[in-house]
C-alpha cells in the first residue's frame, strides 16, 4: 500500500503526470457534464499546483527553478491530457458538420 503514490514519485514527470491525470478526471466526474469543459483547466492548475510544491522542496536550485517549475508544469499537463494525440492521423474522427457558407476548420483543439 505504500509503494502506490509517494513524495518521492510524485516529485516526477510520470508520478506528477499521473496524478494529474486521475485527479483531474474525478474532479471532472464529480462535477458532471460541467465538468468536461473544465477539465483542461483543472489539469493545468493541478500541474502547476504540483511543478511548483515539488519546486519549493527543491534546496540545490536556484531562483530559476521557478521559471524551470512552469516548463516543468507544461510538460506534466502535457503528458497527462496525451499530447501525442495532437496530429490529426492519431485521433479518432470526429464528426463535424459545416455552416452554410463557411469552410470547416484546418486546425481543431486536441483537448
Amino acid at each position: 500500500m505504500n509503494d502506490l503514490f509517494t513524495w518521492a514519485a510524485l516529485g516526477t514527470i510520470a508520478g506528477a503526470s499521473a496524478a494529474t491525470l486521475l485527479a483531474t478526471n474525478v474532479i471532472g466526474g464529480l462535477l458532471g457534464p460541467s465538468g468536461d469543459k473544465l477539465r483542461k483547466w483543472i489539469a493545468i492548475a493541478i500541474a502547476l499546483l504540483l511543478s511548483y510544491v515539488t519546486a519549493a522542496f527543491a534546496d540545490d536550485a536556484g531562483g530559476e527553478k521557478w521559471v524551470i517549475a512552469f516548463f516543468n508544469a507544461l510538460v506534466i499537463f502535457s503528458a497527462a491530457l496525451g499530447v501525442n494525440q495532437f496530429p490529426p492521423g492519431n485521433r479518432q474522427a470526429t464528426p463535424t458538420q459545416v455552416a452554410s457558407g463557411r469552410e470547416p476548420r484546418v486546425f481543431r483543439s486536441w483537448v
